[in-house]
């Protein structure tokens, strides 16, 4: 399941990943929601928090969001991943290597100093 993070700047997109995350969470809520966002705004900055409550991605669900990052490459200005997920915080900071935007890692018990890093 995807949650959206609410109360942040018009060009912030976040969200809360929890238990198992469906291709139709992508579908229905971050997809959806990116792109509204990039019709306001040339560039987002995007927060994904896979805490404590996050056990997996459905197959489809990975392959939504390869489609995302790929399909809005030069879109973000900011990306904050915040886990506790190894493989994540891995896979992350390879991706961050092809991907023109700020890309940082954070620890869950760093969600705060994270929020505040995408909002500024």
């Amino acid at each position: 399941m995807i949650e959206k993070i609410s109360n942040l700047p018009d060009n912030v997109v976040a969200f809360n990943a929890k238990a198992l995350v469906t291709g139709e969470d992508y579908e229905k809520i971050l997809i959806p929601m990116v792109e509204e966002k990039l019709k306001k705004f040339k560039k987002l900055n995007l927060l994904y928090h896979l805490g404590e409550e996050f056990e997996k991605f459905e197959p489809r669900a990975m392959w939504d969001d390869t489609k995302v990052g790929l399909m809005h490459l030069c879109s973000w200005n900011k990306i904050a991943i915040v886990t506790d997920v190894s493989w994540i915080r891995g896979t992350s900071k390879v991706f961050s290597l092809l991907i023109p935007a700020h890309v940082k890692t954070f620890a869950n018990k760093d969600l705060e100093v994270a929020l505040k890093w995408v909002s500024e």
